[in-house]
């Protein structure tokens, strides 16, 4: 059931993407989330989805890796679509005693489907091909002019990272918590709706107990290390921007308005 997941991966490598500076990426991966809910077509979503398998294929990820990134989704990606099918006025499409499908619902629902799912695959590739210790440096660089606010870019950027990170281990844990519950019994796939919550009980409190524990540990750890946030701190490795980077912000750039503004 939660197999499959990418978000928060890192996967290393030497391909263009992996050597791209992490700015570079986190800026061309916001650009495709904004373009994203700025196109409203098949064929912009086409062209969008097109882009972003040229991306995978530069990143030297297998693609059948990278979609299944997709699979932890697929109730979500099920339910959004079945959501707009039956809830959107227009013209009947289909009749299931009360409920109306309708033709512009199909039409939304194809779209926001998709629109989900190459949102994850967009914020799927920043991570797997950026490694976190790059992607907090690279956060911290593009929030360090708000810091004049009174934002604390580091600790906020570190934040950030460290909630990306242990996505897949939550996930891990989780998976694994349930099958040491189904073994002593614990049913989380049958009766009804409230039962199945009631039954997420055994699964939920030693998931948070698991969670506070890391987080605790971690906590220990930063403090062993004598850190105390981000000022005065200097980096191993300085970032630095290619033509690699100039050229590539430059591509997603325009491809993005032309795209924005034809569809």
């Amino acid at each position: 059931m939660l197999d499959g997941i990418t978000l928060g991966q890192y996967i290393p490598g030497e391909s263009l993407v992996h050597r791209l500076d992490p700015r570079t990426k986190i800026v061309i991966s916001v650009l495709l989330i904004v373009l994203l809910f700025l196109v409203n077509s098949y064929s912009g979503y086409l062209l969008v989805g097109l882009g972003l398998l040229g991306i995978i294929a530069l990143s030297g990820m297998p693609l059948r890796f990278v979609l299944r990134g997709l699979r932890p989704l697929r109730i979500i990606l099920v339910l959004t679509f079945v959501l707009h099918l039956f809830m959107n006025e227009g013209r009947e499409l289909a009749r299931i005693g009360p409920l109306v499908a309708t033709y512009e619902g199909l039409h939304r629902g194809i779209l926001m489907t998709v629109r989900l799912a190459l949102l994850v695959l967009a914020t799927s590739l920043l991570t797997l091909t950026t490694s976190p210790i790059r992607l907090t440096d690279g956060l911290e660089a593009l929030l360090n002019p708000l810091k004049r606010f009174g934002m604390p870019a580091h600790e906020l950027a570190m934040m950030m990272t460290i909630a990306l990170r242990f996505i897949p281990t939550l996930f891990e844990e989780t998976e694994k918590i349930m099958k040491a519950q189904k073994a002593r019994g614990a049913d989380f796939e049958s009766g009804k709706l409230t039962e199945r919550a009631k039954n997420l009980v055994p699964l939920l409190v030693p998931l948070f107990v698991s969670a506070f524990r890391r987080a605790d540990e971690l906590a220990i750890a930063m403090e062993a290390r004598c850190y105390r946030g981000g000022e005065g701190r200097t980096k191993l490795r300085q970032l630095k921007m290619r033509a690699a980077d100039y050229w590539s912000l430059t591509i997603v750039s325009v491809v993005s308005l032309v795209l924005a503004v034809l569809f």
